[in-house]
Parts: C-alpha cells; structure tokens; sequence
C-alpha cells in the first residue's frame, strides 16, 4: 500500500515568503518531519537566524527563539545548559553561521557543546539584496562581486565543515544537499541523525546543507539546482565529514 503524507504537526499550516524555487520551505518541512518522527516536539527549541529564515518561527510549531545576527550558537549555548532536557537546535545560513557568527561558532563546536546545527549553504547574502558570502565560489557575481569573486581580493570560499571537524569537541559533519529528491532524502536522514546524536548526548553535530537561490544566483529554479549538481558539489563535496 502507497505511503499516505500528512502535514507535519510540527509545521503549521501558513503561507511562506520565501522565494519561488528557494530551499528554506524543505529544510523546514524536513525538521518539522523529524521532530514528528521522534516525538520530541514539546522538548525541542529552536533558534531563528538573522537572515532569509528570519521569522523561521511563524512557520514551526514548537518552541523557538530568536538570536541576533550570528549569535545563535551563543544562545543556543545558554538555553542548552540551563535546560538541559530540551533539544536545541540553531538554523543559519552562511552570513550568519561563517561570516559574523564565526566566533560562536567555532568556540561552542570548540566546547563540544550538545547541540544541533542546521547550516543553510546558498553561496550568498540573501536577505540583504544578494551581496558575496563567505561560501560565495570564486568567479560567482553577487552585489559586491560584479565581475566574480577573485581569490587575490576577496579570498577562497570558506569550508567551514572541514575546519570544525578538526576540533575533538565535534561529533558528526555532513555536507548534504537540496538539488534532488534523492538527496533530499539524505538530507533528511543526516538532519535526523543530529538530533539522535543531542538526544543520546553525544555532543555537537553539524549538517550542512547546499541549497538553491534563484533569485540572487539570477537564473531559473530548475537552473539552480543543476548549478548546484554540476558546479557548487565540486567546491563542497557531499557525504560525512565526520
């Protein structure tokens, strides 16, 4: 007998604004399916990033907060240790997780703090008008890189999975992806295996996730996740990290 889908319970019934074709109405589906899926919805808060997701609150149904811009891990941190019975999670993209938040970031992985971690990977500033992030590629035009991003001026994308894996206060990385049913699936699987990892307490987990911006990439929907298949993968590589 076919599988039957229902609307997630944790996920509420509400028009998004996000863009057509954009990656954030999957990833909240995906987290409010695997907060369902292990019935920890009255236990789980999550931190609402500066960004695209910014009001991410308006659209799960369960406990969250919001953080300033790139202090999520840093108030993730604090409600963790005081709550010690809640699961917590943070949701941040690349301006927030690698650029201004990189301190909390490598300091709370550093710690090996009991958290999950939900990485939005775009390649660029959404919410602000499509500036260059620190994951931006080189030769990709944003706002601030109009004839593509140079190595010599601007620097390399960051790879801020491999850097934190390094740390001995991390536990698991995976770098998954959007860009198809397939692997959004592994997605799914990757994102539940963090929350696993907080709910037995093994320690910090990371899943970063590459996901389509049409709108600033300045192509179509479809286009974008090929983009991702055949460019964005080569720069960051999909699987475990760690």
């Amino acid at each position: 007998m076919d599988k039957i889908y229902t609307h997630p319970r944790a996920l509420r019934k509400t028009v998004t604004h996000y863009c057509p074709g954009c990656g954030h109405g999957i990833l909240h589906r995906i987290i409010a399916e695997v907060v369902d899926e292990l019935a920890i919805r009255e236990k789980v808060i999550g931190i609402a990033p500066v960004g695209c997701a910014v009001i991410a609150y308006d659209y799960w149904d369960f406990d969250c907060s919001e953080a300033a811009h790139g202090r999520a891990l840093a108030v993730a941190t604090a409600i963790k240790r005081v709550r010690k019975e809640n699961i917590v999670f943070t949701y941040q993209g690349d301006g927030d997780l690698a650029a201004i938040g990189t301190n909390e970031t490598i300091h709370a992985a550093n710690r090996g703090e009991n958290l999950t971690v939900i990485f939005i990977n775009n390649a660029i500033y959404g919410m602000t008008g499509g500036q260059m992030a620190p994951t931006t590629l080189l030769n990709q035009k944003t706002a601030t890189t109009p004839k593509g991003r140079n190595a010599q001026l601007q620097g390399y994308p960051l790879k801020i999975s491999e850097m934190l894996a390094l740390l001995p206060g991390v536990k698991y990385i995976e770098r998954t992806s959007l860009h198809s049913p397939q692997e959004i699936i592994k997605t799914k699987k990757a994102i539940k295996q963090a929350f696993l990892n907080q709910v037995e307490n093994i320690g910090f987990s990371l899943v970063e996730v590459l996901s389509p911006c049409p709108t600033y990439w300045g192509i179509s929907p479809s286009q974008s996740l090929n983009w991702i298949r055949d460019t964005m993968v080569k720069e960051f590589p999909l699987g475990r990290i760690k």
